[in-house]
């Protein structure tokens, strides 16, 4: 019996039909990404309503500081702060502000322990409360634990004195909570934005007197990086904060460990390696207060 051979033609590929399956995959690479990014800032707004929330949330203290100290021992306290830019040596304090934060302090503390240097970390207390692990490392490698107000939103902590006092207060429980030690006082705060200048100038100075009656000591800087005022790469840092050093023998700098400050970090070890060059001294407040 004789087979029909059937001729096989190959099929010709359709060019169309590829273009379109290609268009409908990156189509729907370009919504993934999208929906990805819009989840990401998502999650930093519900972050930051929870922080804010966190705040509007808290039952104030009355107008006192919520411990008793003694009126020599917080005299001195408050004597000492007061000159610390006064030295005949050169020593620098290096000062990080509105942390701690789960991506940039955690780098700070690596490479400040590896070169043995002590800080002050004036710490948020709505930061605290949301990263106490990273405040107990902090005090227990020996770093002193300073004060910065809860919120730092300066339409809560400046309503009045009596809303700095709060704001303390509640920093002040947030980081006794965070290292389990009742009895730490911090003694120490840093006004956001400083205490000098602004709208809330006069506010400030006069919750900054009743903060010293209670013998709690308040401090500024001398000296900056300017990470928190548009310097964008390690030399204009670097380039800013010798400026504003200048020829001084007590330097106090400020820096910031937010987590949107790993610059700061990346140009740490070049401050570091200046300071020493020019024969300073790394102190932290412990050198002042005990």
């Amino acid at each position: 019996m004789m087979l029909d051979l059937i001729e096989i033609t190959p099929r010709k590929l359709n060019i169309k039909k590829i273009i379109l399956c290609i268009a409908i995959i990156l189509i729907i690479i370009a919504i993934l990404a999208v929906f990805l990014y819009k989840h990401i800032e998502y999650r930093k707004l519900i972050l930051a309503q929870k922080e804010e929330q966190m705040v509007s949330k808290q039952t104030y203290f009355t107008h006192k500081i919520t411990y008793k100290q003694q009126i020599k021992q917080t005299k001195s306290i408050i004597a000492q702060v007061n000159s610390i830019y006064e030295s005949e040596g050169k020593r620098a304090f290096l000062t990080f502000d509105d942390g701690p934060s789960q991506t940039v302090t955690p780098l700070l503390l690596d490479y400040l322990k590896q070169e043995n240097i002590k800080v002050t970390f004036f710490l948020l207390g709505s930061r605290v409360e949301l990263n106490p692990s990273i405040v107990k490392r902090e005090y227990e490698e020996g770093h002193y634990l300073a004060n910065h107000g809860y919120s730092h939103i300066y339409s809560n902590i400046y309503q009045s004195p009596q809303s700095v006092i709060d704001e303390y207060n509640l920093t002040e429980q947030a980081i006794k909570n965070a290292i389990g030690k009742q009895d730490y006082n911090s003694y120490l705060f840093r006004f956001p934005g400083g205490i000098n200048g602004g709208k809330s100038n006069n506010l400030k100075h006069e919750a900054g007197a009743i903060l010293e009656q209670c013998g709690v000591a308040h401090i500024d800087w001398n000296a900056l990086t300017g990470d928190a005022e548009g310097k964008n790469t390690i030399e204009e840092m670097l380039d800013y904060v010798k400026a504003t050093i200048n020829d001084k023998n007590s330097v106090v700098i400020l820096m910031h460990d937010a987590s949107d400050k790993i610059l700061t970090y990346e140009m740490l070890p070049q401050l570091v390696q200046y300071l020493r060059e020019n024969g300073y001294e790394f102190k932290n407040m412990y050198d002042l207060i005990e």
